[in-house]
């Protein structure tokens, strides 16, 4: 079953001949499986990366190593500069990127299992967004989590 509001985007891409590219950490593609589930997903998906080490944050999204040794990966700074370099490199109308920890180990007091950033760049903006879930929640299941609280917040910032 595809979500109303992943649906109600990518009626809004196709309507309006846009594109959406994901850059994702601890989601690990799923936020891209999830939208090319949708029927013609070809129309608008244009090009998704996993970017689940730093180097590959730094490579391909081209996240300064400044910002990954002071703020580390899971933060607000390293999601927007992923929105950033994920916009450059695909040149999509619409970008979405998650950086977090999906546990069920790792984790600081700081960075808790459960964080996520997400940042979704939109019409020449990029905004950040603080997820925190509950750090028991079994690790596939949060990643989903994470994938719909992205999806949501895309949505909103689309403002469909």
């Amino acid at each position: 079953m595809i979500d109303s509001r992943l649906k109600k985007i990518a009626e809004y891409l196709i309507n309006n001949k846009l594109t959406v590219s994901t850059a994702e950490s601890c989601t690990g593609g799923l936020l891209s499986s999830r939208f090319t589930d949708i029927s013609g997903s070809s129309n608008f998906v244009k090009l998704n990366f996993v970017t689940y080490a730093n180097e590959a944050k730094e490579e391909v999204l081209l996240v300064s190593r400044q910002i990954l040794d002071q703020y580390g990966a899971v933060s607000s700074e390293c999601a927007y500069a992923m929105a950033e370099g994920l916009r450059k490199r695909t040149n999509c109308d619409l970008a979405i990127c998650t950086t977090g920890i999906a546990g069920p180990t790792g984790g600081t007091s700081e960075k808790p299992v459960g964080l996520m950033y997400v940042s979704v760049y939109f019409k020449g903006r990029i905004v950040v967004k603080k997820v925190l879930l509950n750090r028991f929640i079994p690790r596939k299941i949060m990643k989903f989590l994470f994938t719909q609280k992205a999806v949501d917040f895309a949505y909103n910032v689309i403002s469909l």
